[in-house]
This record gives structure tokens, sequence and C-alpha cells, in this order.
């Protein structure tokens, strides 16, 4: 309904792939297909405040996320296979975490969502080539940029992982699956949507006081599971 709009925020020239927000400082972050990514103080008159990525020197992003142990840096997963730290204030990068991938397919480079832990310096990507990968932030730097180091890595075997946040992960298969981050386990798995031209799930959120889990499947639908 038109009297629910606040407003819109027009800069980028093509497709959102993806949202964060802080309450923090109450920023948004987006990033588009048109290569970049850009941090936004919607009451503003002039609401873009910063644009990063702005050459695609790391490629196209796909995700984007506020470090949740240091809101002056954000995290980003492009489709290279890259993930970058950046510093809110300067607008460089200072963190890049290496793939690791063997094979030299693109589309296994391709990483679909990034997540910070809310309270330690641990990056969380969901690939293409159906692994969950583990990044510690804490580095030693080499020249200008830090390479980080894996923690460890989930291959269940499953389909891609098409979104991840926390400890939820979601893929084609039409199921929604819990992780315990300790044991690095399976805890449960939920049958949500139905499948697509060979897709199911495009989105998982946690809500941030109560026990729900909210999700967007390309059948059309958004579910609320308790």
């Amino acid at each position: 309904e038109p009297n629910v709009l606040a407003g819109t925020l027009i800069a980028h020239t093509d497709a959102v792939w993806g949202l964060a927000y802080s309450g923090v400082k109450n920023h948004l972050l987006s990033c588009s297909a048109d290569g970049t990514i850009r941090l936004w103080n919607p009451p503003e008159k002039i609401p873009c405040i910063c644009t990063y990525n702005g050459e695609k020197e790391h490629g196209i992003p796909t995700s984007v996320d506020f470090i949740g142990c240091d809101p002056a840096h954000m995290v980003a997963s492009f489709n290279t296979g890259s993930t970058v730290i950046y510093d809110l204030e300067t607008s460089q990068s200072v963190v890049m975490f290496s793939s690791q991938v063997e094979s030299g397919v693109q589309s296994n480079n391709h990483i679909n969502k990034v997540v910070s832990h809310p309270t330690l310096p641990v990056t969380i990507t969901a690939h293409e080539d159906r692994h969950i990968k583990f990044f510690d932030n804490k580095t030693v730097f080499w020249a200008s940029v830090a390479y980080s180091c894996l923690v460890f890595i989930f291959l269940p075997g499953l389909p891609p992982v098409a979104s991840l946040l926390a400890m939820s992960e979601i893929g084609h298969d039409c199921s929604i699956r819990l992780w315990n981050l300790d044991s690095k386990t399976c805890v449960q798995e939920i049958t949500a949507h139905r499948k697509k031209l060979d897709e199911s799930i495009y989105d998982v959120a946690f809500h941030p006081s109560k026990a729900y889990i909210a999700s967007a499947g390309a059948d059309a639908l958004a579910k609320v599971f308790v």
C-alpha cells in the first residue's frame, strides 16, 4: 500500500542482491548486480553515504553483512569466490578471505550468502559448490591486504546452499537445516517449500528476540516456523 512506503533509495543501476541493517547507527548496506556495495543513512537528504567496489575489483557482490562484534566494519561476498572485510570509515578493504576452491570451474567459486557471527570474529559463507565455510577474522597482514585462515568447512553432500543466516542453512532440496556450531552437526531439518524450476528456498531469517524462523521460496510462499 502506498501509505506504508516511507521512502525509496535510488542509486543502484541493476538488481539489488542483498541488504543488511545495523541498529547501532541505523545504517543500511546494499549490494547490486551493478558491481557496487552502498552504505545508506535513509533519513538523510542524500542517503548514500559511501560506495565500495566501484571498479568491480573483487567481482560482483552477492551478499553483505555488518560485522557483529565490530560495527565499524562490514563484510561482502562476491561471485568470484572472494570475501572481503571493509572499514566503513576509510572505505578500504582490510581483510580478504581465500575461498580455497580447487576446481577451476567459475560456478564453483560463487558465494551465495555471507553472515557475520553476532559476538565472535568469525565470518560464515555459503557456496554454490555445497560448502559452508567458517573464517577467523583475526589475521596477520600481508602487504595491504590480510588473508584469513579457514577455521573449518561443512560439506554435507547436499544441494547448493542458497542462503545462510546464523546457524541455519537452506538449499534447493526444499529443506531448512539448523546447525550446532560447536559440534558442527545438523540438529534439525525442516521441509519447508515446493521446488519450482529446480529452485526451492531463496532466503531465511530469524526473529531478533522470539523463537521464530521465516523462509521465502520459489513457490511464491513466505512461511513462519515456531
